[in-house]
């Protein structure tokens, strides 16, 4: 499935070397302020081809919304938003047309559909993640103007099981290599009451 939420809820498409990615968020009340200049702020922070250690593609991820805003705030209705691809060159990706990339899904999704979009990885790439940081920014713009203090912080903690992360991913990466990591992720200012007892915690 490519929905993820239950009282509000993103449902996302595309692909990484399609015209564009985007989704529809649902359950986002009506009156939110809409600020893009956060939202954009949020896209930047994870945009491509801004360091040696990421992706050289090179993607403005401009997000454009098509519905679900009015006079910058938002309806109460679904909130439509694409994000242009801009900088997709599927022909790298020749080469890897009948060979499956080690730590990627390309194996996965051909055990499970029977077919893969090799290039870029399709839904399986990273860049589908713009999707939800758009939904992200939302909703911790619609938890700020709740008066509900959460903070969110994450950040890459391990790579390759090392904590020097910028010299093993160049390590990684001169070795033609992959490499897995840890992601550490802290949530603060939670109400009491939130969540489930078991599942959806």
């Amino acid at each position: 499935m490519n929905t993820f939420g239950t009282l509000f809820r993103l449902t996302c498409f595309g692909e990484s070397h399609g015209a564009a990615l985007g989704g529809v968020v649902d359950g986002c009340p009506a009156g939110v302020v809409i600020d893009e200049d956060y939202i954009q702020q949020q896209l930047d922070r994870r945009r491509p081809g801004q360091s040696a250690l990421t992706t050289s593609r090179n993607e403005a991820d401009k997000v454009q919304f098509l519905s679900g805003i009015f006079e910058g705030k938002t309806t109460g209705t679904p909130i439509g938003f694409i994000i242009a691809n801009t900088n997709q060159h599927s022909s790298d990706y020749g080469n890897v047309k009948d060979a499956f990339r080690p730590s990627h899904a390309d194996y996965t999704y051909t055990a499970k559909y029977g077919f893969r979009d090799y290039r870029g990885g399709g839904r399986s790439s990273a860049r589908e993640t713009a999707c939800r940081v758009v939904a992200g920014a939302i909703a911790q713009l619609l938890l700020r103007q709740s008066g509900v203090p959460v903070q969110i912080e994450a950040n890459i903690a391990q790579v390759g099981g090392s904590t020097d992360i910028e010299s093993t991913i160049l390590a990684a990466k001169q070795e033609g290599d992959t490499v897995g990591g840890v992601i550490a992720c802290t949530i603060t200012g939670v109400p009491a009451g939130w969540g489930e007892p078991v599942f959806g915690k």
